[in-house]
This record gives C-alpha cells, sequence and structure tokens, in this order.
C-alpha cells in the first residue's frame, strides 16, 4: 500500500469512524442508571482504555503486513485457536453492536414520526416483555402499563439494510464523507445550541446537577464510583470504531510518528465532544429521564416549542447517521464470517458467494436474520453490554498480542512501538478485563456460556475442518518471512 496519509488524515479518519452510535444510543442508560451527570468521567476512563488499547494497534498494524483486523493479528501471532476465539468475540462486537443501533435508530425514528403526527403503536417499539418507558416512568395507557412486544421499526432496517448487502450495496469515499460530516454536524450543532440554552437557564437548571455523583444505592454499578466505572463499560461502546486509525497504519507516512498522533488525537477530540454532549444532556434533562435509545432526541425537545424545527434536523442526522452505522457494522460481520469460513473454521457455505451480485449472500441472509432478530426481542442495556463485553475481551487479546509478539520474534522491524513497554500493554489488559467485571451478573454469565460454546465448536468442527489442520495453505495467509506459519491449537 502506498504510504500517503498524514497525521492530520489519520485524525479526521478517527474522529469519522468514532463518533457514531455510541453517543447518540447508549450515553443516557450509562447516565440514568449508573453514573448520573458523572457520566462525563466514565467518557474519561473509557476513552484512556481505548487509548491504551489503540496504541497496541498500532504496532501490530505497523509490523504484520496483514489485513489489518483483530481476527488476522491473533491468527498471525497466536494461532488458529486465539483467532477462533477473537472470531466469536467479534461476533459480540460487530453483530450485536449492530443490534444495538438498530435499536437507537428505533428510538430515533419513532420520536421523529412522532413530531409528524404519525404514531406506531409503542408495543410495537420495544423489546419483549420490558416496559415502555417515557420521562423516566413505564408507559400507562387506558390504566394498563405498556409492555414491549417486539420493536419492529429495528427489525425492519436490519432486513432492509440485509437486503441491500446481497445486492451488493457499498458506501463510496464521497458518501461515506457526507455521513460523516453529518454525524459531527448534528453533535457540534448539539453541544452549541444546547450549551447556549443551558448557560441562559443555568440557575434553574443546575438543580439537576445535584448531585453531581448520586450516592451509591447498595447494589453493584447502581451510582457512587462503582457506577461510574459501571457507566465507563457502558459508554466503552461510544469508541467503537477507533481501531479503524490503527489498521492504516501501512498507509501512514511516518508510522513513528503520525499513528499516536491520529490515535491519541481522536480520542481526545471525541472525549472532548463525548463530554460536552453529556454537560448538555445531563443538564438540560434529569438524568432519571434519560433510560431510553434515543438520549439526544429527548434532550433537544426538552429545548423548547421554538426549537421544534431543531429537533427535527437533529433526529434526521441522527436516523442518516445511524442508518450507515448499522450497514458497516453487518457488512463487516459479514467479512468476519466469510474469511473464517475460507480458512475452513466456518462451513463452507458462509464463503458462497451469489453468481450475479458476487456477495456472500447465505452468509448475510443469516446476519440479517440474527442482527434481526436480536434488535426486535432484546432490550438495548442487555445488547449493549454484551457488546461491550466482547469487545474489551478483543481489545485485551490485541493488548496480549503485542507482549507475545515482543517476547516470540523481538527482531522484527516494527513501524511503531508502543511507548513504555512492557507497561502499557499490561496496563490495556488490566483495564480491559477490569471494566468487563464491572458489567452485571447476568451478563457475564452469558458470556461465559457463550464463549464455553464457541470453544466446543471449535473442537467439535473447527479444529478437524479448518485448512491449517488439513495441510493445506490458508486462502489469506500473510506473505511472511520473519514468522513461521500460525501453529496449529
Amino acid at each position: 500500500m502506498k504510504r500517503t496519509l498524514g497525521p492530520w488524515n489519520l485524525l479526521f479518519l478517527g474522529i469519522g469512524c468514532i463518533i457514531g452510535a455510541g453517543i447518540f444510543v447508549r450515553t443516557g442508560n450509562a447516565a440514568a442508571l449508573h453514573a448520573g451527570p458523572a457520566v462525563l468521567l466514565s467518557f474519561l476512563v473509557a476513552g484512556v482504555v481505548c487509548a491504551l488499547a489503540g496504541l497496541c494497534y498500532a504496532e501490530l498494524s505497523s509490523t504484520l503486513p496483514v489485513s489489518g483486523s483483530a481476527y488476522t493479528y491473533s491468527y498471525t501471532t497466536l494461532g488458529e485457536f486465539a483467532a477462533w476465539i477473537m472470531g466469536a468475540l467479534l461476533l459480540l462486537e460487530y453483530g450485536l453492536a449492530a443490534s444495538v443501533v438498530a435499536v437507537g435508530w428505533s428510538g430515533y425514528v419513532v420520536s421523529l414520526l412522532g413530531d409528524y403526527g404519525v404514531v406506531i403503536p409503542p408495543e410495537y417499539t420495544g423489546a419483549m416483555g420490558h416496559a415502555i418507558m417515557r420521562d423516566g416512568a413505564q408507559l400507562v395507557q387506558n390504566g394498563v402499563p405498556v409492555v414491549g412486544v417486539v420493536n419492529l421499526p429495528a427489525v425492519l432496517v436490519c432486513l432492509v439494510l440485509a437486503v441491500l448487502l446481497v445486492v451488493g450495496v457499498s458506501e463510496s469515499a464521497k458518501f461515506n464523507n457526507a455521513i460523516v460530516a453529518i454525524k459531527v454536524s448534528v453533535i457540534v450543532a448539539f453541544i452549541i445550541i444546547g450549551g447556549a440554552i443551558a448557560i441562559s437557564n443555568f440557575g434553574e437548571l443546575k438543580a439537576n446537577w445535584d448531585p453531581f455523583i448520586p450516592a451509591a444505592t447498595g447494589k453493584d454499578g447502581e451510582f457512587g464510583w462503582g457506577g461510574i466505572l459501571r457507566a465507563a463499560s457502558i459508554v466503552f461502546f461510544a469508541y467503537i470504531g477507533f481501531e479503524a486509525v490503527s489498521t492504516a497504519g501501512q498507509e501512514a507516512k511516518n508510522p513513528a510518528k503520525d499513528m499516536p498522533f491520529g490515535l491519541l488525537g481522536s480520542l481526545f477530540v471525541c472525549t472532548l465532544l463525548y463530554i460536552l454532549v453529556s454537560v448538555v444532556l445531563t443538564l438540560v434533562v434529569n438524568y432519571k429521564n434519560l433510560n431510553v435509545p434515543d438520549p439526544v432526541a429527548v434532550a433537544v425537545d426538552a429545548f423548547g416549542p421554538q426549537w421544534a424545527w431543531f429537533a427535527k434536523i437533529i433526529k434526521a442526522g441522527a436516523i442518516i447517521g445511524l442508518t450507515s452505522v448499522v450497514l458497516v457494522l453487518m457488512y463487516g460481520q459479514t467479512r468476519i464470517f466469510y474469511t473464517m469460513a475460507r480458512d475452513g473454521l466456518l462451513p463452507r457455505v458462509f464463503s458462497t458467494v451469489h453468481k450475479r451480485f458476487q456477495t456472500p449472500y447465505i452468509n448475510t441472509i443469516l446476519v440479517g436474520a440474527v442482527t434481526a432478530l436480536a434488535a426486535g426481542l432484546f432490550d438495548i442495556n442487555t445488547l449493549g453490554d454484551m457488546t461491550s463485553v466482547g469487545t474489551l475481551a478483543a481489545f485485551g487479546i490485541v493488548c496480549l498480542s503485542v507482549i507475545w509478539l515482543r517476547a516470540t520474534h523481538p527482531d522484527l522491524p516494527r513501524g511503531f512501538r508502543v511507548p513504555f513497554y512492557p507497561v502499557l500493554p499490561a496496563l490495556g489488559i488490566l483495564s480491559c478485563f477490569a471494566l468487563i467485571f464491572t458489567v452485571e451478573q447476568r451478563v457475564l454469565i452469558f458470556f461465559a456460556w457463550f464463549m464455553l460454546a464457541a470453544i466446543i465448536l471449535y473442537f467439535v468442527y473447527g479444529m478437524h475442518n479448518s485448512r491449517l489442520a488439513r495441510g493445506e495453505d490458508t486462502v489469506d495467509a500473510p506473505e511472511m518471512t520473519e514468522l513461521p506459519g500460525p501453529v496449529v491449537d
């Protein structure tokens, strides 16, 4: 690849990839259930953890001449079994993340349609069996509490985008740049106008910050400093996508200088923007009323009727941005399955390409169906926690890969080296897994069973059917002279 990307290119690439679903969707849940107004401190914690993992991504991407993905890095450094585990974790990071964003998309669509008098029955806009919330309390109609049946808009957007992916719709560079501009503009406009309203009405609104850190209730992760850490694992979702900067390491003009600038610079800018958004959110709306999939929509509605036009623009911008995010996440998941199938770790049907559309259509249909099912039936908090756990575990393994590669192949040329080695990679591992254990127990139990099932599936199917086990070269094996081929675990 040509080295054409300078530090500012990498910085803006990172900002465009980072700003997206998390800030539009999960911030409200984190504030309402765990951190209160102190959710801005949670963003600081999550940003530091991402920086540690990002530096490790940068070293791997500047060292290994392979397409940048956590699956490929694990395959090349730790072996086939580690790659299988990473593939399972990426299912949570990409597949379930698409479901989370679809639920958020549904919230903004329902809110925008409501502005025009179009009302979808509320029981068809929420997770099955979960209370439909309005203004911090369960919605009641005719004296009966409303409970969700299925989140129909979320299901529909997943299915429609799956069809588009089968046909072969891809984002052009210009289209992607336009989406990034819309997302960033929406966030900046919300900060400027919402900040002006908050400042001019601060005497009245400051009550929403009293107390800034709500007292701990005694339940794990519910307010207090424990709640701030718990919320950090939730808003961590807002940083998914930053690793796109590290995967551009082979195209950086000067990786040793440009990569840390792009990674840390984009994380700093986005963390600052996230903090400002959370300040506006929790001042304009009491944090107790933010346990919704569309917190920014709730906040702009609170600006007052004179800002109704602005609220519609914000919601429309969020919907456009979130649609793109769902599409990209589903696309990423189908390509991970495609690569694993070509390596023989999944059945060959996952790599079957449609004769006309030239896309892995069976794979894509399955991803679309699973994503739609999860988005339609599960609540956003459960889906988001599962996504965060999978992502944190994947980042922890990436940090471990750096230590492993330094120990086993110290002489490999590295365009970028993690500073203060091995302290920072070790801190990356510890911080990732520390945040995992702030998640509630039911999610950790699910994660344990999920990983156990993945391990069993590897020994039952993957280990015996992989190209490596059959003595064949992997289709996408990296051409490397310094490293031996992946080891059969």
